[in-house]
């Protein structure tokens, strides 16, 4: 597969950044010295990934980092920088919108894949979501656009309408300065001849979801001869939607002479194969998700019976403090009878399933963003790619089917910078499947207890006291009646002979309404279902932790074999067959080599030929069997 090459215009600083190689170490990426710089080494890869860039926060690396911006920054160190976005090379008006929208330091995302992209370079791209990715690819590419010609050159694949809009959103927003330019979305559930009718006139740009993209091309009325540029965002979650064969599909039907930019929150086995398959010798760009943004969301569990479910959901929202919240359910219909609960309970509520029409879900997202509602009850299909600053909590009110989807979840909230909370709903019987949760986000879950009365009437005063004092410290914009609220006050002093205490208190009796300020209800459930879980707890500390099964003592491996931990068991329906096939097929080992296989619980041992490279180790980590990673590893 060819690529593209960047268009060379004479732009200041642009040259120098277009002329640098990937050779250089132990520079910073950074232009201010202040600042510290994401680490990216540079590596050789066996699987035909010729370099691998690792970014992250920490500062402690051996390897050295890749001065991919250090030459730019020289060229402009004597004049005033308005931004670390000057040493890309942007053109004028693009800094200027980003100055104008306050952007001023690129993520460690942005400042390891921007130089990649605007030398023209595939880039495979691995990053939680709320990590600045969409910047990460649209401002190199806008920069990148020809000024001529009707036919697309960017085409981007989103898995969701949802994200297929925000991207398309964020294209217009960085392309204020670029008047030339075009974005189309293009989506089931939207009218087909308006997107035919534009699509006629010309667009720049196209975003879309991969079933409506491909009913454009079947027809003829998208046009991809002028492709210079395609976008897979989102990629694992293409694959967990089933669109993995659109996807590819779609790429078959591409010019073999293109740039490709694939960005993924994780990077299953199928999502590599893709990568190997179609990108011509990528940079790979890997953003770890154990830095110091992924710790500004606090994760806790709470363990209960089902039947507690709903009491304990009121009792958790009536104990938060924060802003929006999205209740994560399995099912359409549980996201139904939550969202009725959480109405009769006093609550602002919308529900987003797959059953909402398109033009519905558009004014939810909406509401949720400016805050006329502050919960949103949601399926995992429904919700994927929502994009809105303001969620301060997320509850898995039914527990994800895999890691992945708990990792999807999570990333609601705790955006661009932001601090968040998760909270995650599991019976006795889920408790074993926290731990894969943990390893899949590398931080601890902790156990939490259900708010008690004290703890909600506690969130009851301080958000009264809230209230109070941002209404004491808020001036009214009409003068006239403050005059007037003030001549009331004066009269209701002077009839009653009140003292301003009791005019006070009588003004927060009047906001508070009718009913109780406290909480009184019955606890008696709430103490023993505490217990309870308390129990579980020492009696799975007790049989070695995380409730799995403890291992029977078996016979050493032979003396040409090692054994090996994979995190497969019964609870995955399993079989030996299973594991033999998955690790025949992509270690190359004939089935007769692997030895011996005993399945646990929750993981399995399997035994294999001493000596195994160690590319192949890296990709059996990643493979997986009845849709679980192995996370292979050598057993103790």
């Amino acid at each position: 597969m060819g690529r593209c090459l960047p268009d060379l215009k004479d732009q200041s600083g642009r040259q120098r950044l277009f002329s640098m190689t990937h050779t250089k170490s132990h520079e910073d990426v950074s232009c201010s010295p202040e600042k510290s710089a994401p680490e990216i080494s540079s590596t050789s890869s066996d699987d035909g990934l010729t370099t691998v860039a690792e970014a992250t926060n920490q500062n402690n690396s051996d390897d050295g980092s890749v001065a991919v911006a250090a030459e730019a920054c020289e060229d402009i160190e004597a004049t005033e920088l308005v931004s670390e976005f000057d040493c890309f090379g942007f053109s004028e008006p693009l800094l200027k919108t980003l100055a104008e929208k306050g952007y001023k330091q690129p993520s460690p995302i942005q400042k390891a894949a921007i130089p990649e992209l605007m030398l023209g370079r595939d880039l495979v791209g691995q990053a939680q979501t709320g990590t600045g990715k969409t910047a990460a690819f649209a401002l190199p590419l806008i920069e990148r656009l020809q000024d001529h010609g009707s036919r697309p050159q960017v085409l981007v694949l989103a898995p969701t309408r949802e994200l297929a809009m925000q991207v398309a959103d964020s294209f217009r927003a960085y392309a204020v300065g670029h008047p030339h330019l075009k974005v189309l979305a293009v989506y089931g559930g939207a009218d087909f001849r308006s997107q035919i009718n534009t699509l006629k006139r010309g667009v720049d740009v196209v975003v879309g979801t991969p079933g409506r993209l491909m009913d454009h091309m079947r027809q003829g009325t998208l046009d991809t001869s002028g492709l210079r540029c395609l976008v897979l965002d989102e990629a694992d979650e293409m694959l967990r939607m089933g669109f993995i064969d659109d996807v590819e599909w779609i790429l078959e039907q591409l010019p073999k002479e293109r740039q490709m930019v694939l960005f993924s929150a994780t990077m299953p086995s199928e999502i590599r194969r893709l990568s190997k398959r179609y990108l011509h010798e990528p940079a790979e760009i890997t953003i770890k998700s154990r830095d110091q943004e992924a710790r500004l969301i606090r994760q806790r569990c709470i363990t209960l019976q089902n039947s507690h479910k709903l009491e304990a959901l009121r009792r958790v929202l009536e104990a938060f403090t924060g802003e929006g919240v999205i209740i994560f359910a399995r099912t359409k219909v549980i996201t139904l009878t939550v969202a009725e609960a959480l109405e009769s309970a006093g609550h602002d509520v919308a529900v987003l399933n797959g059953d909402v029409p398109q033009n519905q879900r558009e004014r939810t997202v909406e509401r949720l963003r400016k805050g006329s509602v502050n919960i949103l009850v949601a399926t995992d299909v429904a919700a994927r790619g929502l994009d809105v600053d303001r969620i301060s909590l997320v509850i898995n009110y039914d527990i994800p089917f895999d890691s992945e989807a708990y990792v999807h979840r999570i990333g609601r909230t705790g955006r661009a910078g932001r601090s968040g909370e998760a909270i995650l709903f599991v019976n006795p019987r889920e408790r074993r499947f926290v731990g894969g949760f943990e390893r899949a986000v590398g931080q601890p879950i902790e156990p939490m207890d259900i708010p008690n009365n004290a703890a909600i009437n506690q969130s009851r005063l301080d958000r009264l006291r809230q209230r109070l004092t941002t209404a004491a410290k808020t001036e009214r914009d009409n003068s006239e009646e403050t005059a007037l609220l003030q001549e009331l006050i004066q009269r209701v002093v002077e009839e009653l002979s009140l003292s301003p205490e009791q005019l006070a208190v009588a003004a927060l009796e009047l906001a508070v309404g009718p009913g109780p300020i406290l909480v009184q209800a019955d606890e008696g459930w709430l103490q023993q279902s505490t217990q309870r879980s308390r129990r579980n707890d020492r009696h799975e500390i007790s049989r070695g932790g995380s409730g799995r099964r403890p291992e029977r003592s078996s016979r050493p491996p032979e003396d040409h074999m090692e054994r090996f931990r994979v995190e497969v068991g019964h609870r995955d329906r399993v079989k030996p067959g299973n594991l033999v096939g998955a690790i025949a097929n992509e270690s190359g080992l004939e089935g007769r080599m692997i030895g011996r296989i005993q399945i646990f619980e929750s993981h399995s041992l399997v035994d294999l030929p001493k000596g195994m490279p160690e590319d192949v180790f890296k990709d059996l980590k990643r493979l997986k069997v009845m849709n679980r990673e192995l996370h292979i590893q050598r057993a103790s």
